[in-house]
């Protein structure tokens, strides 16, 4: 007997941040996707709330927590959905969810991955400065 994938939906009321589908060249030799390459997309998908709030250049300073939990193949529409959870005096730090829509007959919809990152605002000279007032 077979049975269908445990399928869940994109967020409701929210836009994904970036989507992108992974390539053969983001896989190993099975087709699975490298967990780095993941991980620079979900930094990039996470500094786009965290410029929009600090008013400029943003800088990573930590990943606070990152869990893979399923496998991103090639071929999936990979959707990120950001959003920042505390502000410091320079500091952001944004949630980011991950979910793949497979591309097969099935049409599976699968949470991949949450991660949390901080972001610190810099200046021209990459120094730290402080977020805009509100």
């Amino acid at each position: 007997m077979t049975t269908k994938p445990q399928s869940t939906t994109l967020p409701a009321g929210r836009e994904p941040v970036l989507r992108v589908m992974p390539m053969p060249a983001d896989a190993n030799i099975h087709g699975d996707v490298f967990g780095g390459w993941i991980m620079s997309q979900v930094d990039i998908a996470g500094s786009i709330p965290a410029a929009r709030r600090a008013a400029g250049r943003v800088a990573t300073v930590a990943v606070n927590a990152f869990q893979f939990k399923k496998p991103v193949f090639v071929g999936d529409l990979l959707s990120f959905y950001a959003h920042v959870v505390k502000t410091g005096t320079t500091s952001v730090t944004v949630e980011v969810e991950v979910y793949a829509q497979r591309q097969r007959l099935d049409a599976e919809i699968v949470k991949v991955t949450d991660a949390t990152l901080t972001y610190v605002a810099t200046d021209e000279a990459r120094r730290s400065r402080p977020l805009p007032t509100l």
